[in-house]
This record gives C-alpha cells, sequence and structure tokens, in this order.
C-alpha cells in the first residue's frame, strides 16, 4: 500500500487548540487497502484535532453509504452506515500503534497518518450481516424472497404435522379434562 499524502496530518506547525479536517472517501481508498466487500462508497469523514502541550487528541466521525449486496437475494443497495472513534497520540522513544485507542509517536515527529483509522472505522462500521431494508418493509419483491416464504411455509406445516402425530392418546384425554375445566 502506497502512503496516502492526503491523510497526513501536519500538527507540528498547528497553534493548540482544536483543528478540523474533512475527507470524502470513495471506492479508491478502500482499494489502496485491498479491501473489496462494496462496489461503491461515498462516505464523509470528519477529524477533530485538539493539540495540546504534551499530547494530540483525535475524534473520528463518519456516515454515509456503502453500496453492498442483500445477503438474502443478492440485490445491491445503498446501506447507511456511521461511526465514532478517538484516539490519543503521545510522544515517546518509539512508535507504537499497539493499543487501538493510543498511538505513541516518537519525538521529533511532526505529522500523523490517519489513513489506517479511517479505514477501520468505516470497516467495522459495516455490519457483517446486510439485509435489504424492501425485505423489512416487504416492498422488495425477487424470486429469492418467494422460494425463501414456500421453504418457510413447509417448514411451519411440518412441524404442525409432527406435532400431531406425535401425541400419546392419554395425554390427549388429560388435555381434553383440562379444557373442561375452564
Amino acid at each position: 500500500m502506497k502512503q496516502l499524502n492526503e491523510f497526513l496530518i501536519p500538527f507540528a506547525g498547528l497553534k493548540l487548540g482544536k483543528h478540523q479536517f474533512e475527507y470524502q472517501i470513495d471506492k479508491k481508498f478502500f482499494d489502496e487497502f485491498g479491501y473489496d466487500e462494496f462496489e461503491r462508497c461515498d462516505i464523509k469523514v470528519k477529524v477533530q484535532l485538539d493539540k495540546k502541550s504534551t499530547m494530540l487528541e483525535l475524534t473520528f466521525k463518519h456516515s454515509g453509504t456503502v453500496y453492498v449486496p442483500c445477503d438474502l437475494t443478492g440485490e445491491y443497495f445503498d446501506l447507511p452506515v456511521k461511526g465514532k472513534m478517538d484516539l490519543i497520540v503521545q510522544f515517546g522513544d518509539e512508535f507504537n500503534d499497539d493499543n487501538e485507542e493510543l498511538l505513541i509517536l516518537p519525538h521529533g515527529e511532526h505529522q500523523v497518518n490517519v489513513a489506517q483509522y479511517i479505514y477501520e472505522m468505516i470497516a467495522l462500521s459495516i455490519p457483517l450481516k446486510r439485509i435489504h431494508p424492501g425485505i423489512k418493509d416487504g416492498t422488495l419483491k425477487h424470486e429469492a424472497l418467494d422460494v425463501l416464504n414456500q421453504m418457510k411455509k413447509a417448514a411451519k406445516t411440518e412441524k404442525k404435522q409432527e406435532i400431531k402425530e406425535d401425541t400419546d392418546p392419554r395425554w390427549d384425554k388429560l388435555k381434553s379434562l383440562l379444557k373442561d375445566k375452564k
């Protein structure tokens, strides 16, 4: 992966206080990471950098859509995604990014690359199970849904038949006594 220069934030020349950065993320950004879980995306990322005398506090927020296939029908749709992440940047003897909420940069470093954090934040906000909104509200008509509904009805019918066949006639007489009591 080549270094994405537009995601380098040079904090050395910034005054103490809060600073805003905005990024528009598309499919090319994810291609750099070899991530191909969706066809296209349109995501806006806002990064707020709060520069303090001994550390930096970064707050990442994103919202937008990714174009993904439905897990049930294969139909593509725009899935809304949003999320938030906080990162603290401190300075030490050597680079260390083992902790997901803390980044340690070597003393003398003058910029921070936020591309990896943006990538991880967005990738983790995409749900594992993706269901077309038309399925939830009943407006999507697709042949895969018809097959699933037929299978569901057949399974219910089969279950009712099993219940009828599995009952012991002696228990049926006892159940009738309970019904008569009411």
